[in-house]
């Protein structure tokens, strides 16, 4: 799906996504992401949603926003309690929702100028037969 937003100077605006990357303005990316709402967009480590732990939220954490939107994949599927521990106890709001309705709640909020990061947990493209 292509979104057409309106462009704020130095914020992160997802501009596409779909099976195996999304865009970041102009740049096609793949893998498991961090968009920041201003600065560069990080890789996150975790492999797929059983992988995840408390050290993934805490590198979200530590970007210090004021809410997290969690992407968890073409389905919805919520993380413990346990792993979100770092962001709880820094007051910091999250958010889970399938990658789509991620990117575009990530896509208003940075809009708004609000400190708002998006996780995204990309499944691979399928293979071509």
């Amino acid at each position: 799906m292509k979104f057409q937003p309106d462009t704020l100077a130095g914020v992160n605006i997802i501009t596409r996504h779909e099976a195996g990357r999304i865009w970041v303005g102009g740049a096609a990316l793949t893998g498991n992401l961090v968009v920041p709402w201003v600065g560069a967009v990080q890789p996150w480590s975790a492999t797929h949603f059983e992988a995840l732990g408390e050290e993934h939220f805490d590198q979200i954490a530590r970007l210090q926003p004021e809410v997290v939107i969690f992407g968890s994949g073409l389905r919805l599927r919520f993380p413990p309690a346990a792993w979100l521990r770092p962001l709880i106890e820094r007051g910091i709001g999250v958010e889970t929702m399938d990658n789509a309705a991620a990117c575009r709640t990530y896509n208003v909020l940075a809009s708004e100028q609000r400190s708002v990061v998006v996780a995204l947990l990309i499944a691979p493209a399928p293979a071509m037969p």
